[in-house]
Order: C-alpha cells, then sequence, then structure tokens
C-alpha cells in the first residue's frame, strides 16, 4: 500500500532532526533564521500578486470589498489584516469583514473540527453576499482546508474575484482561485507548526497585497500614509508630522488646516499647497478619485 506524500509543509525538517537537544542559543537561532524563506517565498510570488493587485484594484474602485477567510492561524491572520486597514488607510470596516472558521470564539481557541466543515465555509461566504466587485482573500498553509476551499468556490461562482494563498504546490486552495499565490516556505523547524516560517510569509503577502492595494487607490501621497484615521493622541500627532513633510507648511498653518478640515491629512495637504479652503479641497479630491497628485493639479 502506498503511503500518500506528505505536503511539504508537514515534512520534517531535515536540517533539524536534533533540535531538541540544541543548545538555547542555537535553537533560537535555528527558529530565527528559518524565517528569512519567508520572505524570499513572498518575492518569487510577486509576479502573481502584481497581477492580483492591479484586478482587486479595479474593483475595489468599483465599490466593493475585501473579504479575508481563513481557518486557525491563517484566519487570524486574515483578521489582523482586515481590521488594520480602517486606522491606517481610512477604508471603512463594512467594506472588509473577515471569516474565520469557527467564528469568534476560534480567535482565542481552537475550534475542533470547523476547519473542516465545507458547509460552514459556504454558507459563511453566502451570508456575506458576494458579487462581482467584491475581491475574496482565502488562507491556508496546506491549502487544502475543506473551509476554505469551499468557500473559494462559493465566491468565484458569485462572481467575485478570488485569491488563494497557501504554502503548498498543487494546492487546491490554489487551482479553486483565479489567482493562486504560492509561498512555498517548506519545512517547518519544528515539523507541522504552521505558525512560524508558512505563517510568517502569509502575514508578509498580506502585508504587501492590501498595502500596494491602497496605493493603487490611491491611499498614499509620495509614500507618506496621508490617509489614516487620527483617532487617538499618537495619530493625531502622526497627522501633524505628515502634514508638515508633504508640504513645508510651519507647525501653525498645518495645525489650523487639520482642525478646519477634521484631521484629514490629505485635505490638509491640498488646502495647504493649493492655497484652498476644505470644502474646495475636499471637492478637488473627489474630482481626482482620492488622488492628492490629481488635486493639486500639473
Amino acid at each position: 500500500m502506498n503511503t500518500p506524500a506528505l505536503p511539504r509543509t508537514e515534512q520534517p525538517h531535515p536540517a533539524h532532526a536534533q533540535l531538541d537537544r540544541y543548545d538555547t542559543a542555537t535553537l533560537v537561532d535555528a527558529l530565527a533564521a528559518d524565517q528569512a524563506e519567508a520572505a524570499r517565498a513572498v518575492r518569487e510570488a510577486g509576479p502573481v500578486l502584481a497581477q492580483a493587485v492591479d484586478a482587486a484594484a479595479a474593483r475595489l474602485q468599483a465599490g466593493g470589498r475585501l473579504i479575508y477567510v481563513g481557518a486557525g492561524t491563517s484566519g487570524r491572520l486574515g483578521l489582523l489584516d482586515s481590521v488594520e486597514l480602517n486606522p491606517t488607510f481610512s477604508w471603512p470596516p463594512e467594506r472588509s469583514p473577515a471569516l474565520l472558521a469557527g467564528g469568534e470564539r476560534a480567535l482565542y481557541r481552537a475550534v475542533e473540527g470547523a476547519e473542516d466543515s465545507r458547509e460552514a465555509g459556504r454558507a459563511d461566504i453566502n451570508a456575506l453576499a458576494p458579487t462581482a466587485h467584491d475581491v475574496v482573500l482565502l488562507l491556508a498553509a496546506s491549502g487544502g482546508t475543506p473551509y476554505t476551499v469551499a468557500a473559494a468556490q462559493t465566491a468565484r461562482t458569485a462572481g467575485a474575484l478570488t485569491v488563494g494563498f497557501a504554502n503548498n504546490p498543487g494546492a487546491p486552495l490554489l487551482a479553486a482561485c483565479e489567482f493562486g499565490v504560492l509561498l512555498d516556505t517548506g519545512p517547518e523547524v519544528i515539523s507541522g507548526s504552521t505558525r512560524l516560517k508558512a505563517g510568517t510569509a502569509q502575514k508578509i503577502a498580506l502585508n504587501t497585497f492590501s498595502s500596494a492595494v491602497m496605493v493603487r487607490l490611491n491611499k498614499v501621497y509620495g509614500n507618506l500614509m496621508v490617509d489614516l484615521r487620527a483617532t487617538n493622541a499618537k495619530l493625531e500627532k502622526r497627522a501633524l508630522r505628515l502634514t508638515l513633510v508633504a508640504t513645508g507648511a510651519d507647525e501653525a498653518a498645518a495645525r489650523e488646516a487639520l482642525v478646519a478640515c477634521g484631521m484629514k491629512v490629505k485635505t490638509a495637504i491640498v488646502m495647504l499647497k493649493a492655497g484652498v479652503g476644505a470644502a474646495e479641497a475636499e471637492a478637488r479630491l473627489a474630482a481626482a478619485g482620492g488622488s492628492v497628485h490629481g488635486a493639486l493639479g500639473p
């Protein structure tokens, strides 16, 4: 009887068979050094990530949502990315829902069997009523999680753009999605513990994907994060600093502009650089699709 080959993420790492005998310094170095493979894997996936970014930006520009789906570590990483879009880029929370197999309680502890339910995957994505404007990001280290694969198939049938992230070549999730992003990180230092570099690669890939999409959606001016939400004292200081860097204005003028426009950095930049009031700056930004360059003209 032939035993099916283990997925690469489940195979014992050939270089670390004596891991439990390492002294602590060597152990720490082995675990840390292996993380470098995560960045390499994401860079190798760069071409397909770039294609997915362009396809996603067009749909989101038309009013779509960025929907995250996953189980276990992958699902929690998706949720983290979704939550961070609002304070970083003022992306509306209702336009970045995240589905985690097992629901909210799975945030804090494993929910046995949740990831194995194809029915739950279909039901959860259907509850969001995906449309052709939506972009669905689906994550699974193995690439075979039934919940996530079923959600991908359901979302794609509904016309949504599907982008799958998996860490094993030939994974079903990659085939189920319009864009399959292979993050080939190989065996883990601790066999099968995909919360290590497989999870790190997913985090890097999500950071890269969502940040690139937001740049394409005019959430950045130069390399400045100008569409943040100044919801606390730290972010208010950041908003002021960004306005100063972008405009070269003195601090008093920058503060006055920010107060006048409700602490909207993009609006304050246009006000100060174009010499217009808040209402005119907002109108220019709206006409330019949120682009500061466009609002300022040639």
